[in-house]
Order: C-alpha cells, then structure tokens, then sequence
C-alpha cells in the first residue's frame, strides 16, 4: 500500500467484481474506502469458494484494506445512515441503480459537489454481468481451433471476468478524474460506467470494431495463434508446452537464432517465393513456419530449449495451471508484488497482493487484511456522523447495525 490518496475518503457500496475493485485499487494506494453491506452481507459475501470456516475468499481479496460498516439496507434508517455517510464523504463508488435511495440526486441534495460513480449494465439500463456482456462483444466467437466450422462451432468463453477488472480499473480513474475537477472548479459530477460501454469501447479502441467494418466480415479463429504476427504454442521434446511470440524484428530473429531455423526459414522463403521479412507475411505464411519451430521444439528437452530462448532474450513462457502459477518462486513467492499473509478472516495464510504499480524509492508496505462484515461499524458511525456509543447501542439492539461477524 501506498499513500498517494492519504486523507481521500471514499463510501464504497456494492457487490461482484467491478465495483469493489475501483473501491480495492483506491485503497491500495492510501485511501479510506468504507465498503457499507448489508447487515448479513452483500450478494458477493457468499459467494464461492468458500472455506471450512464459510468465507469467501474472492469477497476477502476483493475487499482488502477497507473498512467494513453492515446496516440493514432493507430499512428506511439504514438507507438514511447510507446516504448521510456518502454525502459526509462527499465520494461514493456504487453498482446500485440510479433510480434507488442511492441516486446521484438523493445525496447531492445534502452534498452538492458530491462526486459519485455509478456502475451499469449497458447505456440503455438493462442489466448486464461480464459473461453476458462478453458474449455480445464477439471475442467468444473469435476463439477455439482454427479448424473449427464457423457456421457450426460454438462460442468460447474465458474464464476471466476481464469486462468487470477493466470496468473497475476505469472507475477508480475516473472517480480521481472527477475529483481532481472538483479541486479546480468547486462542481461535483456523477459519472456513470455502463459495463457494456467498457467491453464495446475496448473493442473500438483496440481497432477490432474497425477491423471488421472494413472486412465486411468477421475475423477467423486462429487457435492460440497471434493475430496479425508470429506466435503460437508449441510442445518440447520433453512434453513441455510453452508460448512464444515475435512483434519486432529482433525478437523474430532472436527467436530465429535460439531455435536454430535460419537456414530451413531460407528454404522456406524459396520455395514460397516471398521474404518472411515482416508480421504479414510471417501471419500468412504461419503454417509453414509453425511447422518449422514444432519440428525443432520437438527434438530439444525444455530445458535446454528455454535457456536458448533465454540467452536470446525472447518473449516466451510455459505453460502452467493456475495451481502451479500460484506456487511458483518466479511468478509469486520471490514476486516483491507479494507481501506476507495479513490476518485473513478466513484464517488461511496465502500470499497477499500489495498494489500493482511500484514507485522506485518508496516502500508500499505490507498487504492490508480484508475486514470481519461489520468491524468498523462502531468506529464509523461514531467519527463520520457523530453519534454516540448509547445511539450506536440502540441501532445495534434493534437490528439497524452490526458491529461484527468476527465470532
């Protein structure tokens, strides 16, 4: 954690993937972020994999270094101490509808220059989730074997919710961004992020929009080709299966060199009678080449074979499952990306991410652990709306807050 955003206070509420981790990235660097729940927990406290003890652990690593208030939502007065705690801080992250106790409107009336950002489905209102919202992207449709009959192959969903990182990604810049225009003009904003807007936008900036107006047609599938260059998957002699790819011309010759083909690349340039000397013609002659770089991965072990890559300084990795990835001295364990385990709810101790970004001379200081649903409730009601410990009692003793789910 960093302190870049020390003092910034923000009321995070919200449930799933996007919005939570706005709220995680702004806490990773300094700032206070209040995640309010539901007395019993958001949709998101449950949900899999849960441990022995019956806490998740996405919930856990989606929410860590924030603190916890639990109110019952369901009531007028807790949505009353919702709303006067984001208009106290006067910053609010939510996925709530707009037409909720939590509108944009409803708390500017107490806070004119509240800046809040609001998470959605699509543009139009409908709702919407990662996978949905994937599916009508096309990128589905643009994976599995290249072999595959376009007319009859069905689509191929990843596993990463990339649309809701990316949406929280972009949320917590803007929410800097709306911040940093009210410091200059004194103006609040309510900045909407459809999560459909994120993947349709991506795909526009990414130049795939334009690729395939200008096709008039789709893309093939290339399998776990490369798009437009060199790079593919191939298997050592040792069963070994690894990637490598080559954008520029450097990396092409290094890889070149480390799998000893250039004569047989020269053979290959004479009998198509074309020079294999850019990205385009390397992607239209792929198959060839591919079967080039397999027939020489295939005569040398994978140790070897990655010391060559190495000495050469290329682009390539093996292959691993995330279970193996998770375990790797490399990737996690001697990753300074990767503090000691916090105090986890869960009680299970597991490498911790610390903030993505690393600022050269600074310490981020070691992972913060997620709060118990409800720990800080105490504590915020009594600073942001100053209520007293007998107040507080009250709205614990009839059902309106809870301070804890740590027993």
């Amino acid at each position: 954690m960093y302190q870049l955003l020390h003092g910034l206070s923000i009321i995070e509420a919200s449930s799933f993937v996007a919005s939570p981790t706005a709220g995680l990235y702004c806490a990773q660097m300094g700032a206070e972020v209040i995640r309010v729940d539901h007395k019993t927990g958001g949709l998101d406290y449950d949900r899999s994999l849960l441990t022995a003890e019956g806490r998740s652990l996405a919930w856990e690593n989606l929410n860590r270094a924030k603190k916890s208030v639990a109110i019952d939502l369901r009531s007028d007065e807790g949505r009353e101490l919702l709303v006067e705690l984001a208009a106290r801080a006067g910053n609010l992250i939510t996925n709530l509808p707009e037409r909720s106790f939590l509108g944009h409107a409803a708390v500017a009336e107490r806070r004119p220059d509240l800046v809040s950002v609001r998470i959605m489905g699509w543009h139009d209102g409908r709702q919407a989730m990662d996978f949905t919202v994937n599916a009508a992207s096309g990128y589905p449709l643009m994976c599995g074997p290249e072999e595959w009959d376009p007319a009859t192959a069905p689509p191929v969903n990843q596993a990463l919710p990339a649309w809701d990182f990316l949406t929280g990604a972009y949320c917590a810049f803007a929410l800097l961004a709306a911040i940093r225009h009210r410091d200059l003009t004194g103006e609040g904003s309510e900045v909407r992020v459809p999560l459909g807007d994120v993947a349709m936008g991506t795909v526009a900036n990414s130049g795939s929009m334009a690729e395939m107006l200008y096709r008039g047609a789709d893309r093939e599938r290339l399998g776990n080709s490369v798009w437009g260059a060199f790079g593919r998957d191939f298997v050592s002699r040792d069963g070994v299966r690894f990637m490598v790819a080559a954008l520029t011309e450097k990396q092409w010759s290094g890889l070149v060199a480390a799998f000893a083909l250039a004569d047989d690349i020269a053979a290959l340039e004479a009998e198509l009678g074309v020079r294999l000397d850019g990205d385009l013609p390397r992607f239209d002659h792929r198959h060839g080449l591919f079967a080039l770089f397999q027939g020489r991965a295939g005569t040398l072990a994978w140790h070897d074979l990655s010391a060559r890559l190495a000495a050469e300084g290329r682009t390539f990795e093996r292959y691993r499952t995330m279970y193996e990835a998770a375990r790797d001295p490399q990737l996690v364990t001697n990753n300074p990306l990767f503090g000691p385990s916090p105090a986890n709810p869960s009680g299970f101790a597991y490498p911790a991410a610390r903030s993505f970004a690393n600022i050269p001379g600074r310490t981020a200081g070691d992972p913060r652990p997620a709060p118990y649903l409800g720990e800080h409730t105490e504590e915020v009601l009594a600073e942001r709306l100053g209520l007293t410990q007998a107040a507080i009692g009250d709205l614990v003793q009839r059902g309106v807050a809870r301070l804890s789910d740590r027993d």
